[in-house]
């Protein structure tokens, strides 16, 4: 009997070994898909309030959502038509954005951003920085990137910034405990 309960816990450890290698980290993986303003300043909300709850953070910028991370000062050569009509048509950095809703030819973005102002709410340039210092990490999609003719050159400088695939996502996303879309 003593072999019979001597197997059934070797058993049970190989199958704690298991979850435990399975188990979430404390890390949240955001999707930012968005390029509102009022979504982006959401998802950067949420980004420096959990690292400021010690949460590791990883923020996966895609499509629409990477107009936020381009540099108003930077401009890269060497770009083709089409590049260069996405690179024109779309905002250029987080001052450039528009509201989701309400935005009434810009009237509301203002509104908006003077209330925040009046408020004591941080703005999301301010938030942009937060993030930097607290360590959130930023992956930009790199076929979003291609697909929008957007350079590494004109991206904003930030200290933890990397040009991701989806596979990369896809796996900080696995070991997460809370994953989101904006």
């Amino acid at each position: 009997m003593s072999a019979e309960i001597e197997n059934q816990v070797k058993i049970l450890e190989e199958q704690l070994k298991k979850l435990q290698k399975k188990q979430a980290k404390d890390q949240i993986s955001i999707i930012v898909f968005s390029g509102d303003l009022d979504k982006v300043l959401a998802s950067m909300i949420i980004a420096t309030g959990a690292r400021a709850m010690d949460m590791d953070v990883k923020m996966f910028f895609t499509f629409w959502g990477t107009t936020m991370l381009r540099d108003k000062n930077k401009s890269a050569k060497g770009k083709d038509f089409m590049s260069k009509m996405f690179g024109f048509m779309l905002p250029k950095g987080s001052t450039q954005l528009k509201l989701s809703k309400l935005n009434m030819a810009g009237m509301g973005t203002e509104m908006l951003k003077g209330l925040m102002k009046k408020k004591n709410v941080a703005s999301l340039e301010e938030l942009i920085k937060s993030a930097a210092e607290l360590g959130v990490e930023i992956n930009i999609c790199q076929m979003s990137m291609d697909l929008m003719g957007f350079k590494k050159e004109e991206m904003i400088d930030y200290p933890n910034i990397k040009y991701v695939g989806v596979a990369s996502y896809l796996a900080d996303a696995d070991e997460s405990r809370v994953q989101l879309f904006i």
